[in-house]
């Protein structure tokens, strides 16, 4: 069915009450037994948007998540992460009798002021990776993150005190250095897919330096090479940094200073028409980027050759 509109939950407690919960203990922080959550029929004709962070373990869903192009069915049992303002949808199979186990731990951006952890969430990538990108839990990996949970829990249910939040927000830390851990492991445990995915980029680069057209297409941007694999940009960084030690631009900037290097010492092309030809606007960005690669500039590189 086409989609209707766009719903926005601005609150915790606003999600509690579309979701039929009581009131939250917390107006900033809660978590949820997914196994309790009721799916209207028609929830697949509605996107949402929520503004808080959505960090949730779910088990035998029979749902499929979509988020941007990427659709992903969670019969499985898997973790994903979302942050404020992310645009998602959900297709349930109404008539599923598959039993459904998880916790969703949602946290709203206010509750994280002024800690340490206001300033460190958004350095955890895996925030920006897509639903299809999800991570993928052994029974001791889960049972160490349900451990974590309930103690999260166990602190905003009993009387709060000032020693409370930072309690709470030191789990929360936890929570997600042990997440980046797993999805560390899944890089090099997936090894299939992933080393696919590593194939295909060296195809992809390739293919975009030995086109004629770098001129009107410009530079190969990180967005553009993602979007090409079918994965979001920061998971692919992700990846390969798992992977070969080089983040996605490193390896475009090394397929890059690669093919100057052929240009530069088999053509007669001024460093201006290369770097022109290699879809830079200005031969000086060129210069100075070969020069940081090799400890050379274009000029002393192919004097190497005469």
């Amino acid at each position: 069915m086409e989609q209707r509109s766009i719903q926005r939950v601005k609150t915790i407690s606003e999600f509690h009450t579309l979701r039929g919960f009581p009131k939250p203990e917390h107006p900033l922080i809660s978590i949820v037994d997914y196994s309790k959550i009721v799916h209207s029929k028609d929830i697949g004709e509605v996107s949402w948007v929520f503004d808080f962070y959505q960090i949730c373990l779910k088990r035998g869903m029979m749902a499929k998540f979509k988020y941007g192009q990427q659709e992903y069915d969670f019969n499985e049992g898997v973790m994903f992460f979302m942050a404020p303002n992310q645009v998602f949808k959900i297709e349930v199979e109404v008539n599923a009798t598959k039993e459904r186990l998880g916790w969703m731990l949602l946290i709203h951006p206010d509750f994280l002021w002024n800690t340490s952890l206001a300033k460190t969430i958004s350095q955890y990538q895996y925030f920006d990776y897509s639903v299809n990108e999800a991570l993928f839990l052994s029974e001791k990996e889960e049972e160490t993150l349900n451990i974590i949970i309930r103690n999260i829990q166990q602190e905003y249910h009993s009387n709060i005190d000032k020693f409370s939040k930072q309690i709470i927000i030191s789990q929360i830390e936890t929570l997600l250095n042990y997440s980046e851990r797993f999805y560390n492991r899944q890089f090099i445990t997936r090894e299939k897919a992933n080393h696919e995915i590593l194939g295909q980029l060296g195809k992809l680069l390739s293919n975009y330096f030995s086109n004629d057209n770098l001129i009107s297409k410009g530079l190969l941007s990180v967005k553009y090479v993602a979007e090409e694999l079918g994965v979001s940009p920061k998971y692919l960084s992700g990846l390969l940094k798992v992977l070969t030690g080089q983040s996605t631009q490193q390896h475009i900037h090394n397929k890059l200073i690669e093919k100057a290097k052929e240009q530069l010492s088999t053509t007669h092309l001024s460093v201006s028409e290369i770097a022109y030809q290699l879809g830079f606007e200005h031969s000086q960005s060129f210069s100075k980027l070969f020069k940081s690669k090799t400890n050379q500039s274009p000029l002393e590189f192919r004097q190497g050759f005469n």
